[in-house]
């Protein structure tokens, strides 16, 4: 796919200005930076004790990042959007902060945030082609980022609406996996993961409407939380695609996943979801006991006669012994599904059409996205309304797996496919591109129309070096004890040591 070339966009409240980053093969170049630091960057935990502990400076911290971007845009093109100066001059303030003795959890530490997310100065293009405005001010996301310390860098790049599990498009390219550059890194977080699984920064915020965390988790190696519903604000929409998308973070340990969730857990006034708190970097360390976890195979009917890849297979059955080995009861099952994909069809297109009516040039979007457009127009209203109203007989039905057969987990493949070729989507109708993608990605979408929380962990790599991954799944508000178990996982399959070879 082709990109546009890159433009200044307008400055920052604070003056500063900012650029949009070129896509891989373009001229255009982010601000100049100091030749990254060769050495592996750490960790979100690492770099905010580092920093505690005044062993480094949020500078040079920030300044690695942004050198380590700009290094790899031309390759991996992660980002859409950087934040250079007005990032350094934020890290040179919360340097003065920290030489004066005060303790954030996060203060001085780089992060990026994905391109659906409002950053107050930036445009927030969500993958669309176009000239948007600047936006006046931040998520409640990025403002309780802001609040913990962070120092954003920059926003990732995301697929157009976030609406398919790879990350390209006219507007930017493709954004490619580090693990192999000729894949896809999925999506629609597919700019956060990379960015984090390249080591270019510590930590990424992501969003997830059908698994568009757990997804690019997978495929790049890499832990990703779907957190509950409500557990991390949308704000400024009160109700993002029908309910459907949730924000969570991409890290490459529990522990940092875990410590971004409570950085930017938290409602807004205006948000109708508002679960109790949960204490995420607590439960990262805590033994999550003996557990009964179901292993399910079988994904909800997709019409595709969609399984498991027999690499995908082989890699989550060592999991699932892993699992056993560690003490836990591992029963294969079977979640009562239903026809659950008849709600979340409506739900889906409704959001996509939420969003692509507000774009000030529908021409320039994707046909597939126009097309979702005029379906999910015909599914508003009383539609869209009754496949809501089903979500209460929903959790009773998959719920009974928890409640009435007594399991605390369900573990899952991610994704039935390792990551696809670049362009493997290209050119596809609308329909095409909805069969090969639910062929692919057949078993994460359910848990959006719940709003439970899920976890992707890794699972391994394929025979030529691809990553895949594996879901923990549970019921309302089980966020402790998925990350308890997946920390468990992760002290006996230290998969923080595999680094991409980029």
């Amino acid at each position: 796919m082709s990109s546009a070339d890159p433009t200044e966009a307008e400055p920052t409240e604070a003056g500063a200005p900012e650029r949009t980053a070129p896509a891989a093969g373009q001229s255009g170049r982010a601000p100049r930076a100091a030749a990254p630091d060769p050495s592996p960057l750490p960790g979100l935990a690492e770099s905010a004790r580092r920093l505690a502990d005044a062993a480094t400076t949020s500078t040079a911290l920030v300044a690695d990042a942004l050198a380590r971007i700009e290094a790899t845009q031309p390759t991996l093109n992660a980002f859409r959007h950087l934040r250079a100066e007005a990032a350094l001059a934020e890290a040179a303030e919360a340097d003065r902060r920290l030489a004066a003795g005060e303790r954030l959890p996060l203060l001085g530490v780089p992060v990026a945030v994905k391109d659906d997310t409002d950053v107050a100065g930036l445009p927030t293009h969500f993958g669309c082609d176009g000239d948007l405005p600047p936006v006046a001010s931040d998520s409640e996301a990025v403002r309780r980022l802001r609040a913990a310390g962070a120092v954003v860098v920059g926003k990732t790049n995301s697929c157009e609406l976030g609406q398919w599990p790879f990350t390209e498009g006219t507007a930017f390219g493709a954004t490619r996996n580090p693990w192999n550059t000729a894949h896809t890194p999925g999506g629609s977080s597919g700019g956060s993961a990379a960015a984090v699984a390249a080591g270019l920064v510590p930590a990424a915020l992501g969003s997830d409407g059908a698994g568009s965390v757990r997804i690019p988790a997978a495929w790049t190696h890499l832990v990703g939380i779907k957190p509950q519903r409500g557990r991390i604000s949308v704000h400024p929409h009160s109700d993002s695609f029908q309910g459907l998308t949730v924000n969570g973070p991409l890290a490459r340990t529990v522990a940092d996943a875990a410590l971004l969730l409570d950085a930017v857990a938290g409602a807004h006034p205006e948000d109708f979801h508002r679960p109790p708190a949960v204490r995420a970097a607590d439960a990262a360390r805590r033994d999550p006991g003996r557990l009964r976890i179901a292993l399910a195979w079988r994904p909800p009917l997709t019409l595709t006669g969609a399984g498991p890849d027999p690499e995908v297979r082989r890699a989550v059955t060592a999991l699932a012994d892993t699992l056993a080995r560690l003490g836990h009861h591992v029963e294969e099952a079977r979640p009562r599904y239903g026809l659950i994909g008849l709600a979340f069809v409506p739900r889906a297109t409704v959001g996509i059409a939420e969003f692509a009516a507000r774009h000030p040039e529908p021409a320039l979007l994707d046909p597939r996205t126009r097309s979702a457009l005029r379906t999910g127009t015909r599914l508003g209203g009383r539609v869209v309304r009754a496949a809501r109203a089903r979500e209460v007989r929903q959790h009773r039905r998959i719920g009974a797996l928890f409640d009435a057969s007594g399991f605390d987990v369900l573990l899952t493949p991610t994704t039935a496919a390792p990551p696809p070729r670049i362009g493997r989507f290209d050119d596809l109708s609308a329909w095409r591109t909805d069969v090969a993608i639910a062929a692919a990605c057949p078993y994460a979408w359910p848990w959006n129309v719940l709003g439970w929380p899920g976890v992707n962990v890794p699972a391994g790599f394929t025979r030529s070096g691809l990553p895949v991954g594996a879901q923990l799944l549970g019921p309302s508000r089980s966020e402790e004890r998925l990350i308890a178990l997946a920390a468990q996982l992760e002290d006996d399959r230290r998969w923080f040591e595999h680094r991409p070879p980029v």
